[in-house]
């Protein structure tokens, strides 16, 4: 059995799905009898409106271009093994598609859009676009690429076709796993993967210090992010500001507890306890803990899986600004709380991608040897 054909299938297939998602109608609302509707590439640019462009950069970055640059890195890694001289530079693709992998959000654009559209039908008529439906496929398709693909096996047949680095690491003491694609070497620290061309690192340098300032600054930031709008609606000219907590409010009175639950979760509790987890994380490596070892690498391990799902909001407001724009009748506007949220997400995500999760194993490692 061919183990990279069929991730290789589904990979065309997600870039088939992509380009339907992009170039067909997304959602259109009928508001008091001025329609609105709305493509997938025409989304980000509603924030540019309100001169809020890091909310269109991030918005831009992480449902339009991140997703295509994966799949399609991923199509020309599988579709260039099955050459028969492989272009010698696919490594670095299949090394780049790994790391974009958490920073791709089409399923979590997806159910910003679900609590988008129970919100708009509370405003106005709406039409769900073929485009949210290629959406979906996508999403259901990029999880069985992923499920299908064995890194091992894509790895082995990079090597096999001499389509890898090639560099000899430097001769050295030290037993070193590679983070781009997991090759165990001996080598002196700061040498390059002879598999991925990655620079071999015993211990990320200033990890710990990186990692505090960022959730220093996520911290500060996540005040306002409360405290200010994240939206603002107007209705026959009345303004209605609504900060994150408000949002939930709103889902509970309509009655929509699962989706009030699901927006206070990833809005709310995760940030504060991705802010928690991350702390604990570094006082652990910077005091050298030496027990509950694995469940701080368990931690770890949760705090990187959960913080993307934290961007539901921005997407949520994505998709309302760029459809409620009637003047006094009704329009939706980006209030301050919301790049402020969005630089919590994002600064949190770094922190936790930064973090080197062996520093909390090396007190172990020296108590055991002392």
């Amino acid at each position: 059995m061919d183990p990279l054909g069929r991730p290789l299938a589904l990979a065309l297939a997600a870039l088939c799905l992509y380009l339907a998602a992009v170039s067909l109608p997304l959602l259109s609302i009928d508001l008091r009898g001025r329609e609105t509707s709305s493509t997938l590439l025409g989304l980000p640019g509603g924030f540019d409106r309100f001169d809020h462009w890091e909310l269109t950069a991030v918005t831009a970055t992480t449902v339009l271009l991140l997703p295509l640059l994966r799949i399609a890195m991923l199509a020309a890694v599988l579709a260039g093994l099955r050459l028969r001289r492989p272009p010698r530079r696919l490594y670095r693709l299949y090394r780049w598609q790994a790391k974009l992998r958490p920073w791709a959000m089409v399923e979590v654009f997806l159910l910003g859009v679900f609590v988008a559209y129970t919100r708009l039908t509370a405003l106005a008529d709406v039409d769900v676009g073929p485009a949210l439906w290629a959406l979906g496929g996508l999403m259901l398709v990029m999880v069985a690429t992923d499920a299908a693909q064995d890194e091992h096996a894509v790895w082995a047949a990079l090597e096999q076709r001499g389509a890898t680095s090639g560099d000899t690491p430097l001769q050295g003491p030290n037993v070193i796993a590679c983070d781009g694609c997991g090759l165990v070497s001996q080598a002196a620290d700061g040498a390059s993967c002879p598999r991925c061309a990655a620079q071999l690192r015993l211990r990320r340098p200033g990890s710990v210090a990186r990692g505090w300032a960022l959730i220093i600054a996520a911290t500060i930031l996540y005040l306002p992010a409360n405290a200010y709008p994240v939206m603002i609606i107007t209705t026959l000219g009345r303004e209605t500001p609504h900060t994150i907590l408000g949002g939930a409010e709103d889902l509970v009175g309509a009655g929509l507890w699962p989706l009030a639950l699901l927006v206070f979760c990833a809005s709310i509790l995760v940030p504060v306890l991705k802010l928690l987890g991350l702390g604990v994380l570094l006082v652990a490596a910077r005091r050298g803990a030496s027990r509950r070892l694995r469940d701080l690498t368990r931690l770890h391990r949760l705090v990187n899986a959960v913080g993307r799902w934290s961007m539901i909001d921005v997407f949520m407001l994505a998709t309302l600004v760029a459809l409620v724009q009637a003047g006094l009748i009704a329009s939706i506007a980006p209030g301050l709380g919301a790049p402020a949220f969005a630089a919590v997400v994002v600064l949190t995500m770094l922190a936790a991608e930064g973090f080197d999760a062996r520093l909390i194993w090396d007190a172990a490692e020296r108590r055991d040897t002392a």
